[in-house]
């Protein structure tokens, strides 16, 4: 199948074989999600090629991805997505809905460990998980700290580390500083994915590609309550804390699980040198980079880029997470 601009997929609507619904959480908080049922797997099986949960970033949500998601539907992958607690489609936790806002990503990590072990129950092996930017994160940490158990992990542009000048600890510091002297819960910065960045010039920390990047706006058009801005002081603080979780020795040296990590290097929110780093930590991972020619949303980039970035994904899972011989009647 190609990938790029033959897609069969029209970008602004949901496809008609996949089903939107709701999770809802142990504290009754409602999740939304997006699942599209199994059908034969191209390849002569006639079951599903095995399973796929999506995580987005933050302030995204699961139509930015519709593309991918369908691509690999096609490719004969039951695909689910989920919309983060606290943005999209499942609610708020600030009580200015613009604002990215939560308590500690603890929260979220629950969250996926909760609905990780729901879903493994109720969906065909082999199990994959991919995360995006800060989806990314939360995987790898919900990865290293044993709540989830996938045959493979796919993340990219994770986020772990930001391009701001210093150690994680000392940044930690910083944060902890400006959530003691305001409310936590106040902005961050302005507008946009990072402070300093105006709106006009997002699309240059995004995406090469203008039309993948006005689907988001259109989408924003047709559902109003998919916009979100910046981030909390408080998320801020969090993220440097759920970094240190990471950055700790020996945490990531225990994965025993394959993972493909897909960065730019010039990636204008997330730090590149943290990804690398945690490339050579991670035994078993794979790193894949580009350069000037991509930013940070790689799913969504040029068809140059993303079809690279499709085709490395589907040779990553094609030996990390072989379609399951039918059993012998």
């Amino acid at each position: 199948m190609e990938f790029g601009t033959s897609s069969r997929i029209d970008r602004r609507a949901i496809p008609a074989d996949a089903n939107e619904g709701f999770w809802t959480a142990s504290d009754g908080h409602v999740i939304r999600r997006i699942d599209w049922p199994g059908h034969g797997a191209p390849q002569s099986h006639d079951g599903p090629r095995g399973s796929i949960l999506f995580l987005p970033g933050r302030g995204d949500f699961y139509e930015k991805y519709l593309e991918s998601l369908d691509y690999w539907h096609e490719e004969g992958w039951q695909v689910t997505a989920l919309d983060w607690r606290g943005q999209a489609g499942s609610g708020r936790l600030s009580a200015h809905p613009a604002i990215g806002h939560v308590e500690d990503f603890s929260i979220w990590i629950e969250d996926l460990s909760a609905f990780w072990s729901q879903w493994v129950v109720q969906t065909p092996g082999p199990h994959v998980i991919i995360g995006h930017s800060m989806g990314g994160h939360l995987v790898l940490r919900a990865l290293a700290e044993g709540r989830i158990n996938p045959v493979a992990v796919v993340l990219s542009a994770p986020m772990l580390g930001f391009l701001t000048p210093g150690p994680n600890r000392a940044l930690h510091k910083v944060a902890e500083a400006m959530c003691r002297f305001g409310d936590p819960a106040r902005p961050a910065w302005k507008i946009s994915e990072k402070p300093g960045t105006t709106a006009a010039a997002r699309n240059t920390l995004l995406t090469h590609d203008a039309e993948r990047y006005e689907d988001e706006a259109q989408w924003k058009l047709q559902r109003s309550f998919l916009g979100m801005g910046p981030g909390s002081w408080r998320w801020v603080e969090r993220a440097y804390a759920s970094m240190l979780v990471l950055d700790a020795p020996g945490i990531l040296e225990a994965v025993d699980v394959p993972v493909l990590l897909l960065a730019a290097r010039h990636d204008g929110l997330v730090s590149w040198k943290a990804i690398e780093r945690a490339a050579r930590r991670l035994p078993r991972a794979q790193l894949m980079t580009w350069g000037r020619e991509a930013r940070h949303e790689l799913l969504r980039e040029a068809d140059p880029v993303r079809d690279k970035v499709m085709a490395a994904i589907d040779d990553f899972l094609d030996r990390m997470a072989p379609v399951a011989e039918a059993p012998i009647a």
